[in-house]
């Protein structure tokens, strides 16, 4: 399973989001966080505006206006980040639920497998914070 630029942006974005905001009240300009981060502006304001209709961040129109998280980084998990852009987090290749993935509607050897590993990314990125990313906690000691 790979998860596409869609959900890796989108979360890199409000990482970036996440830290520049230790300054209160301040938005954050999409401009910044697209130079700081490498991602094309127009992506970005496609990923917010999805963001921001699921209520993970507000925007602020007119000079300091920008993007600021609408809850603390505690309280934001990456699941919630990847869902709002639509990402799936499935293994599987079955495109509905209950449907199989082979051709006569047959799930093949290997779903559970499959099926398994997605819930355990699942659950992975919903224990995990923004700040728990921002913060460096998720390093591996050297």
């Amino acid at each position: 399973m790979r998860l596409s630029t869609k959900g890796r942006y989108a979360v890199m974005a409000m990482a970036d989001l996440a830290r520049r905001q230790a300054e209160p009240c301040r938005a954050v300009a999409l401009a910044e966080i697209a130079t700081r981060q490498e991602i094309s502006l127009s992506y970005l304001e496609q990923l917010f505006a999805r963001l921001r209709r699921k209520g993970l961040v507000q925007s602020a129109r007119g000079p300091g206006g920008g993007y600021r998280l609408t809850r603390t980084a505690a309280e934001t998990s990456i699941a919630e980040i990847v869902h709002a852009v639509d990402e799936p987090l499935r293994a599987t290749r079955c495109a509905a639920k209950g449907q199989g993935c082979m051709l006569k509607g047959e799930r093949c050897l290997t779903h559970d497998l499959w099926e398994n590993l997605g819930d355990r990314i699942e659950d992975y990125l919903a224990s995990v914070s923004l700040a728990d990313v921002v913060s460096g906690r998720l390093r591996k000691a050297a």
